[in-house]
């Protein structure tokens, strides 16, 4: 997997997230209880950037909310937690490697919960 440096760790506000535009995708990468995340910086419903929304815990997943019409993403998945939204997003592995944030935008933009998520 060919991860690319997106951003230092410093960048990012906890919680917060942070626009990253790439030759081939926009991302939001973003950080929630010391974890960080890195999902598509495009609605599914709406086609406006989730890095302009809140980061928050929604139905006890971590997500970030679309600021126009309130769906929020599951930061894991790309799965839509509640309406109006119905379609997932992307998401892409993350490894940080001390202040360095490295993507890999190439993933099939989908990634699998740790068993018992």
């Amino acid at each position: 997997m060919p991860f690319q440096r997106v951003c230092a760790l410093s960048d990012i506000e906890e919680p917060g997230a942070l626009r990253v535009e790439l030759d081939d995708v926009d991302i939001a990468v973003v950080r929630f209880e010391g974890e960080v995340y890195a999902i598509e910086d495009l609605c599914s419903h709406a086609e406006v950037p989730l890095s302009e929304g809140e980061v928050e815990e929604f139905g006890g997943a971590p997500t970030i909310e679309c600021w126009l019409h309130g769906s929020c993403f599951d930061l894991r998945t790309g799965e839509p937690t509640n309406l109006p939204a119905t379609e997932p997003v992307d998401v892409y592995p993350v490894r940080v490697d001390g202040e360095d944030v490295y993507v890999d935008t190439e993933a099939d933009g989908s990634l699998p919960l740790a068993a018992g998520e």
